[in-house]
């Protein structure tokens, strides 16, 4: 039976049309990640989580006008990273990339965003404090102002120009400020290349719960990676045993932090409709589920966005194919957060899980 097989990059540019973007602020620990179809890519999305955080995602409705999207964007900075997407639009208009409703200066790019929570991970995230945030209501909005401006705009460009088929992973992009359960998160991607089509997944694991099984050690995405993406046989020692979850919870000491969320892209080739990239979308977030425990939960905006770039026909019955291709994003996925952990390494506070028993301790 056919399995398929890692792409040449394994990364979700082994999808035809596709380049990804990383920039990071290292002294803030955060950072912004640009996926940039060649042409208008079908694009639809599914969110689980408690807590999100999005741009544009209702434009991706199948009812809705919008036929493509021009860019997506991952970013860490909660609701300051947001503006990310402004930068993005703001590049892709620049270079004509858009749509166009009759006479305008620029045209309109769509560029769906979604963020995560990595503003108490350590990093100088004090933006606006300099001028008079404590001057409190007397010193009027004008001293409240005064410090500097947050950085994701100018992320996003970074993240446009760096824009490339191979990419870095772990601490990159919007991975770089991510945690997720005990452990530093990461940014990572996988692809799979079946039958002629291939599919990809990106995704910045910032989660509530664990990466790994607090019984052996493993990661939970374990039975799902293919050759040596994430090496296991280390992550099982008898000194990583605990009776804990291994949430954010069991580390900071029984508090309920709202310092997380997991968003992810998923992509094909094929050629979808937009209600089966929707289907798409659904189906990847399994891959959450398979590589996080728990999931979804109120304290995560867990989301799932899936692109379709459309260069390879279906052949035979299509809910059959969709079928497929669904299952084999849910697997990319959890492979590509198998990575994310695997790759990510320690910043103060976070260990890296590949630093082996008692890293979290």
């Amino acid at each position: 039976m056919d399995t398929g097989r890692p792409g040449a990059l394994n990364l979700i540019t082994d999808v035809a049309g596709l380049r990804v973007g990383n920039a990071e602020d290292h002294g803030a620990l955060t950072g912004v990640t640009v996926v940039l179809p060649d042409e208008p890519a079908v694009a639809a999305a599914d969110i689980r989580g408690g807590a999100p955080g999005t741009r544009d995602i209702d434009a991706l409705d199948p009812s809705t006008l919008v036929e493509g999207v021009h860019g997506v964007v991952l970013s860490g900075g909660s609701v300051f990273g947001l503006e990310a997407a402004s930068g993005v639009v703001q590049w892709l208009a620049e270079r004509g990339v858009g749509f166009a409703f009759g006479p305008q200066p620029l045209p309109s790019p769509v560029v769906p965003s979604a963020i995560l929570f990595d503003i108490a991970n350590g990093g100088d995230k004090s933006w606006g404090i300099s001028g008079g945030i404590s001057g409190g209501i007397s010193g009027g909005i004008s001293g409240g102002i005064s410090g500097r401006e947050p950085p994701y705009r100018a992320l996003g460009i970074q993240a446009c120009e760096a824009a490339a088929r191979p990419f870095a992973l772990g601490n990159a992009g919007a991975g770089l400020g991510a945690t997720s359960g005990l452990f530093k998160g990461g940014l990572g991607s996988a692809s799979i290349v079946w039958q002629g089509v291939t599919v990809g997944a990106l995704v910045a694991v910032n989660s509530f719960g664990s990466p790994a099984d607090p019984l052996t050690g493993g990661l939970w995405a374990g039975p799902y990676a293919i050759a040596d993406e994430y090496p296991l046989s280390t992550r099982t020692a008898a000194g990583f045993r605990a009776p804990a979850a291994w949430t954010k919870a069991d580390r900071l000491g029984g508090t309920a932090p709202g310092a997380n969320t997991t968003v992810a892209v998923v992509a094909t080739d094929a050629v979808l409709t937009r209600p089966e990239a929707k289907r798409l979308a659904i189906m990847a977030a399994d891959g959450m589920s398979r590589a996080l425990h728990p999931v979804h939960t109120p304290f995560d905006g867990d989301s799932v966005i899936a692109l379709a770039t459309g260069k390879v026909a279906l052949e035979g019955s299509r809910p059959l194919a969709l079928s497929a291709i669904g299952s084999l994003a849910a697997d990319t996925l959890a492979r590509a957060i198998g990575r994310a952990i695997w790759l990510a390494e320690a910043v103060p506070g976070w260990p890296a899980y590949r630093d082996g028993p008692g890293a979290a301790a």
